[in-house]
């Protein structure tokens, strides 16, 4: 430590700096964060490089300053603080607190006067200054035995301004950088100098006259006679400019230079703002809990079980399931671990599986496990004939919840998104790919310890962030309890016609080969259809269409381009088709003929629960939401999904529209709730409202434009989207887009209302609090910032409707029950609510599923609901 150094830094420059030098960040609570952390940053390579004996971070106490008096329009014009960074100078303040720096700010000041003064003096009592800003102004200072730090580029590159430094960069001595503002003024302080007068020519005026006061004495000696009649004209402005621009260093400041001396951080004040913020790569840097955990890392203690005893369980416990196949499935358990009061301890699958006291305890709902993907843990223990009970936590779904932007692949993931560095990641402990390896049992047992351990240590930390988001409620009523019915629904899987889709395929080649006989016949030559290569060719310089897009490789001929050629030739309606029908017969009827199990004909889809950040439900193996039913032969697939029993028959149900009555009820939007509540064709009803036109005079060319508007308004559509869908110009489609927002007020209001929230807060939620970070909302990247505000718009919707159906599906399933019937719920698709039953329940599902998907939740228009059975899924529509 440089035993009389002091760094004075301008709090607010710096602050602005980094909060525009970064992306907008939030941590897991919403709080923007992008400000604090570079603040944080460049206080770390403070400390670092000139490891200060004093230090000192300066703030404007207010708008409102001293020199407000001599020029009113001091600092106009300056744009307002953005919400986003004001709400985070109490935290800047808070981490100065826990850094042990001293902070000053003097009422009617600016933080340049404090610097100013305590500058002066330090160089008075023997030490050396530095002094940190992003602020030029600062350069006046400059001295001896005070260097001027201004940031350039954000907070990372830095410029050093010494009275050399001054010299060989402007001419002049810091001492006159004031009498240079004087006369080129400062835009960023609206300090006005002398119209017409730059820095140039500033320059080139002080070096010849040497200063403000000498140049305005000689005016006559000037050169040039439009710039002397600039300098009789404005002379008493120049003056009060250079007065404006002067740093005081006599203001009344009360704090001591002693009483900015740096004895080093508090480190758990600062390892617990650190949590908060979610700084958690930075925690390593202070020590944090690091040594803890390291320590952990180094001689855990558990215990192997022997036996299964009494000893291993408790009242609560957290409960970790090895399964590493990525289909679980079909999957070995590789083991267990479990922590709670009595120990830790890892289990061998063997044991466990063949022992009654663990399936009791298992299965005992009084006995309360915290677990990782409780939907996981609950499937792969129902192959061994345990129905895992009494789930009090699930660590994967309440991270998601919090942030569903985090990615999250395993335990590790999310212990280290909390500051839990004790763990290693999966794919490092049992590697990838062929290198993919289960250790020995003794290593293997110490990685599941630590992954319960994990699940004990953060349950409380997650479960008060999701109190604090309001999202318990979300959590515990809803994501929990829908975890276990998408267990039943993958254990119990769906029914495949094998024999239908066998037929199917074999059809689908007969076609395929019907369709590249016919392409090859109108290119005059065979040739390779998947090769884009070679397709180029033939489109491109046999055929002569032209080439809208061109690739490294050659001429692209991706959908959008094909698209666009469709009218040119016939032969792209083939091409476009025959991909279409070689995707269904890879993607679908291999697909599932893949992934069927050959013992009971069943397919057993995985929903995936927490990866969408709209909150909506996605499979996989096989993907069960995107089979392209606007396709014949893709509608056809759903033939081939029969019911388990005979006798039995699949009953679909969805929801009509869900997503614009989820649209009427958040805008509040009267005539589109009056629409909904008397049962109106609301694409009709938007026609003739955006046409003026009466019902009778709607055709089916405005209904289609009005529909299209109506769902694109969902997404937040842009006038070129709506051209591309509706072949219009994008003239037409923004004015139609007008025109629809004028019919319905409330959702324009809404759509300004939700991006300017956005924006406030970085996220956007739904009905029932589950919440969309959206950092570039503020992005200066023009399609990163539309992107966020369209989603600013969809998500509310999108993802309130997500959270209707799964209310319904859990009420469905308490519904089932209560009334003692057979049905059970087989799928969900985007809306719709897919189930097998006998024949004689089809009188009572018809009354009971709508009426308990149409009460999921109250919204101030009726949610409706279809409904259809038959023999297969593709006649239950």
């Amino acid at each position: 430590m440089n035993e009389k150094k002091l760094v004075l830094i301008d709090g607010n420059s710096i602050a602005y700096r980094a909060f525009f030098a970064l992306p907008l960040l939030n941590n897991d609570k919403g709080i923007h964060t992008n400000a604090v952390y570079g603040f944080t940053m460049m206080l770390m390579r403070i400390l670092e490089d000139e490891n200060p004996s004093h230090i000192l971070v300066a703030f404007d106490a207010g708008k409102t300053t001293f020199r407000h008096k001599t020029f009113t329009e001091y600092k106009g014009g300056r744009q307002k603080t953005p919400p986003e960074l004001s709400e985070q100078f109490p935290f800047i303040r808070e981490l100065l607190d826990a850094y042990g720096i001293s902070r000053y700010e003097l009422e009617n000041y600016e933080a340049d006067d404090i610097i100013g003064t305590l500058s002066l003096q330090a160089e008075k009592d023997g030490f050396e200054v530095k002094v940190i800003s992003g602020d030029k102004d600062l350069t006046q200072l400059s001295s001896d035995h005070t260097t001027v730090s201004i940031t350039k580029k954000g907070i990372t590159e830095i410029e050093e301004y010494t009275p050399e430094h001054i010299k060989e960069k402007y001419g002049i001595t810091a001492e006159r950088i004031i009498d240079m503002k004087g006369l080129m003024g400062d835009s960023s302080d609206n300090i006005p100098g002398v119209p017409g007068v730059g820095e140039k020519t500033a320059l080139k005026l002080l070096k010849e006259f040497g200063t403000l006061e000498n140049l305005l004495q000689s005016i006559d000696e000037v050169s040039g006679n439009k710039l002397k009649e600039k300098l009789v004209e404005f002379k008493a402005q120049a003056i009060m400019s250079k007065e404006l621009a002067t740093i005081l260093r006599e203001a009344p400041v009360e704090i001591t230079i002693s009483e900015s001396a740096y004895d080093g951080f508090e480190q758990e004040k600062l390892v617990n703002l650190f949590k908060e913020l979610g700084f958690n790569s930075l925690l390593e840097k202070i020590g944090g809990d690091i040594e803890a955990e390291e320590q952990i890392l180094e001689d855990i203690e558990f215990s192997v079980a022997e036996e299964i005893t009494d000893e291993l369980f408790a009242d609560e416990s957290a409960f970790y399931v090895e399964v590493l196949e990525d289909n679980y499935h079909y999957a070995d358990i590789l083991g267990f671990a479990i922590v709670n009061s009595n120990g830790r301890y890892f289990i061998s699958a063997e044991k466990a599986l063949n022992s009654e006291k663990f399936k009791k305890w298992a299965e005992d709902e009084a006995k309360k496990k915290v677990v990782y993907d409780a939907k996981k843990s609950e499937v792969s223990l129902r192959h061994h004939g345990i129905h895992l009970k009494g789930i009090s936590f699930d660590l994967l779904l309440a991270s998601y919840i919090i942030n569903p932007s985090e990615a999250i692949d395993d335990v590790a993931s999310v212990a280290k998104s909390h500051g839990y560095t004790f763990l290693q990641p999966d794919d490092a402990f049992y590697g990838k790919g062929a290198k993919r390896r289960v250790p020995e049992d003794g290593v293997l047992a110490e990685h599941l310890v630590r992954k319960a351990v994990a699940l004990s240590a953060l349950e409380s930390k997650l479960d008060e962030g999701l109190r604090k988001n309001q999202q318990a409620e979300l959590f515990y009523d809803l994501e929990l309890p829908l975890s276990l019915i998408l267990a039943d629904m993958e254990s119990m899987g769906i029914k495949l016609d094998l024999g239908r889709i066998q037929n199917m395929g074999t059809e689908l080649l007969e076609k395929l080969s019907a369709i590249e006989s016919r392409i090859h016949e109108l290119a005059g030559e065979a040739f390779n259809i998947n090769s884009p290569k070679q397709l180029g060719v033939i489109l491109f310089e046999k055929i002569g269409l032209p080439a809208i897009k061109k690739t490294k490789t050659g001429y692209s001929t991706s959908a959008d381009v094909l698209e666009k050629l469709e009218s040119e030739h016939e032969i792209i309606r083939e091409i476009l088709h025959y991909r279409q029908l070689g995707k269904l017969q890879s993607t679908y009827i291999e697909g599932l003929l893949k992934v069927v199990n050959k013992e009971t004909d069943k397919v057993h889809t995985r929903f995936n629960q927490a990866l969408t950040q709209t909150g909506r439900l996605s499979s996989t193996d096989p993907n069960m939401q995107n089979i392209p039913i606007r396709l014949e032969e893709g509608r056809k697939i759903r033939q081939a999904f029969v019911p388990s029993e005979k006798d039995w028959v699949i009953f679909a149900a969805d929801y009509s529209q869900i997503e614009l009555r989820v649209l009427a009820h958040i805008a509040g939007d009267e005539k589109l709730i009056s629409a909904f509540k008397e049962d109106l064709d609301i694409h009709t009803k938007t026609a003739m409202e955006v046409f003026h036109v009466d019902k009778d005079e709607v055709t089916s060319n405005m209904r289609r434009h009005a529909k299209a508007v109506n769902f694109g308004i969902v997404y937040g559509i842009s006038d070129y989207g709506l051209s591309q869908s509706l072949g219009i110009t994008r003239k037409e489609a923004g004015q139609f887009i007008d025109r629809y927002l004028k019919s319905y007020p409330g959702v324009r209001q809404y759509m300004d209302d939700i991006v300017q929230e956005a924006k406030q807060k970085g996220y956007v939620s739904t009905l029932l609090h589950r919440r969309r970070y959206l950092p570039e909302i503020t992005s200066r990247n023009f399609n990163l910032r539309s992107f966020a505000e369209r989603t600013a718009m969809n998500t509310p919707i999108q993802g309130s409707a997500a959270d209707i159906i799964k209310k319904a599906m859990i009420d469905m399933a308490d519904r089932l029950q209560s009334e003692n019937l057979q049905a059970k719920l087989l799928l969900q698709v985007h809306d719709e609510l897919i189930f097998e039953a006998p024949k004689d329940e089809i009188k009572i599902l018809e009354g009971i599923v709508p009426d308990v998907m149409e009460h999921a939740v109250e919204l101030n228009v009726p949610l409706k609901v279809d409904y259809s059975y038959g023999p297969t899924w593709f006649d239950a529509k």
